[in-house]
């Protein structure tokens, strides 16, 4: 009797269930088990893939999208190239308006996976018709038979990580975990998570990251919007300007804000000692964990889990690229890089 052959039918199939991975060296003097979910591992290399077939597969139920119909969305990348891969197999057409802080790495792999990018001034408000939320919107009523996913007012972002995330790391903790700490940008990723840990332990604590120039941490404090807060940031990914409907702030302990500089190099950090390739975001998350231990907020016995949402390979230009830290002033006379490429000749 012949045995099936053991396939998938698509990539989408290999969305989720992604492992999660003791951090042996960098946790290794912390008080506590510390654990990084590592989002890398979907297929579309980050914790977007989950969002991004969620929204796309309830638009098709409710039939909102239909076959030959257009797929908008704003994006600093990884949902973007998320959304590119989910349109390839459904057969949709797919626009993306990224913003221009986002690594030309990410653009190219975006217009590779056959999306049409406009790309959009980075440090510009979120009402002006140039910022990326804005260019979706106009190319959205402009586009007949067009879907602007919204990923930073869509409930759905959330419900994605509830149905999905939450009960993984649930599950691979055998419900142990005391604490999670992930990075809040559309906070879809940070609040389903918690959703899920909090009905099953409401003493779960869940703390966010944030961005220096990013407005989140202090609306989580004072609830009120504060433009003060704003000025031009590096982190990708990470933070806001504006407060997106997506982030559920009851469901999140605390913030913690983290440097552009301490991130990009504590990305590099996790690479040479876990041996996992991550992003500037993962950087920023593993910054964060460090500024909590120092701040005493761990003790033995408790088991954090920290997210990785994507993969370095979209950063080759900006934190694994030697001249981009130099340039941003990120090597000083401590942290010059080590050279590590010989040419013979």
């Amino acid at each position: 009797m012949k045995k099936d052959i053991q396939v998938f039918d698509n990539v989408l199939q290999l969305i989720g269930k992604t492992p999660l991975i003791r951090l042996n060296k960098m946790a290794q003097d912390y008080k506590g088990d510390f654990f990084a979910k590592v989002e890398a591992f979907n297929p579309g290399h980050s914790s977007k893939d989950r969002i991004a077939l969620h929204i796309i597969e309830e638009a098709e139920r409710q039939g909102i999208l239909n076959p030959g119909d257009t797929i908008i969305e704003t994006t600093s990348g990884n949902t973007g190239f998320s959304i590119a891969m989910v349109s390839i197999i459904k057969g949709y057409e797919c626009i993306l308006a990224v913003s221009s802080k986002s690594s030309a790495d990410k653009i190219d792999m975006l217009k590779s996976m056959g999306a049409h990018v406009y790309v959009c001034p980075a440090n510009v408000s979120a009402d002006d018709p140039r910022s990326y939320y804005q260019v979706a919107k106009r190319l959205h009523n402009e586009i007949k038979g067009s879907v602007y996913i919204n990923q930073y007012f869509n409930k759905l972002n959330l419900d994605a990580h509830y149905h999905t995330t939450g009960p993984e790391i649930w599950e691979q903790t055998e419900g142990q975990i005391t604490h999670l700490v992930a990075c809040s940008g559309t906070g879809g990723t940070i609040s389903g998570i918690s959703k899920y840990l909090k009905e099953q332990n409401p003493d779960v604590k869940v703390i966010g990251v944030d961005a220096y120039g990013s407005v989140l941490k202090k609306y989580h404090e004072t609830r009120e919007f504060d433009d003060k807060e704003i000025y031009p940031y590096r982190i990708e990914g990470l933070g806001k300007n504006l407060i997106p409907t997506a982030t559920d702030f009851d469901l999140i302990d605390k913030f913690v804000k983290v440097t552009d500089e301490e991130s990009a190099h504590t990305a590099r950090e996790i690479s040479r000692t876990e041996g996992l390739f991550v992003g500037y975001t993962s950087g920023a998350a593993m910054q964060a964990l460090k500024q909590l231990n120092e701040e005493g907020e761990f003790k033995v016995g408790d088991k954090v889990v920290v997210v990785f949402p994507d993969h370095g390979s979209r950063y080759m230009s900006k934190v694994y690229s030697d001249k981009w830290m130099g340039d941003q002033g990120f090597f000083d006379s401590q942290r010059e890089v080590a050279e590590k490429i010989q040419y013979i000749k």
